[in-house]
């Protein structure tokens, strides 16, 4: 049962992008559309479940004084994994995400999970925390993506919905990704309200 709540926390309660607001930048820089959105949840995913795993193994054999380093190292080792299978698989999507990918070594939510919980508690408790983790991140981008897609393409996947002159061009710009996140927090509070 206690798996189960880590794996639950990260998808609504403790939601890395709607609730504690981390991981920011991927989320309004390549929400862009849904395909984006699933290819950076799908890399730091990767990075998040592995990285917990390795952090939460190693962790009583880590000294004290230079665990942020060592979370560092193992976090670039599985971007760099995930960078390299990214280029030769989806090269489309990996030019798309750009700079973003190597970036996820510094995206708050990883080294933020490595410290916060995984260098505390067991490997399966902490893989359970990624998994919760990156679903709830990977089901923001999507959401996110989805939206500004929609509503600015006129399409959804690529796939054309409604013609793209009647689309609103600001929902794939900057302003369009603070405006979708506002909406989807607003509607997260009121379900949430709502149930209680």
């Amino acid at each position: 049962m206690k798996l189960l709540t880590e794996l639950n926390r990260g998808l609504v309660g403790e939601n890395p992008v709607l609730r504690l607001m981390i991981g920011l930048c991927p989320a309004l820089a390549v929400s862009t559309s849904a395909i984006n959105a699933i290819g950076m949840g799908a890399a730091t995913s990767f990075v998040l479940i592995f990285s917990n795993l390795v952090v939460a193994a190693i962790r009583k054999f880590v000294p004290d004084q230079i665990r942020i380093p060592i979370f560092i190292i193992i976090i670039s080792t599985f971007v760099t994994i995930i960078d390299y299978v990214m280029q030769a698989y989806t090269p489309e999507l990996h030019k798309s995400l750009g700079v973003f990918i190597p970036l996820i070594v510094v995206n708050c939510i990883i080294l933020g999970r490595a410290e916060a919980f995984a260098y505390k508690n067991p490997v399966l408790n902490s893989v359970f925390d990624g998994i919760g983790m990156s679903l709830g991140f990977t089901m923001a981008l999507l959401s996110i993506g989805s939206v500004r897609e929609i509503l600015g393409a006129g399409s959804l996947f690529g796939y054309p919905l409604f013609n793209q002159l009647a689309a609103a061009t600001v929902m794939i710009l900057p302003p369009g990704a603070f405006i979708t996140i506002g909406f989807l927090m607003a509607l997260l509070n009121k379900v949430e309200n709502r149930v209680q």
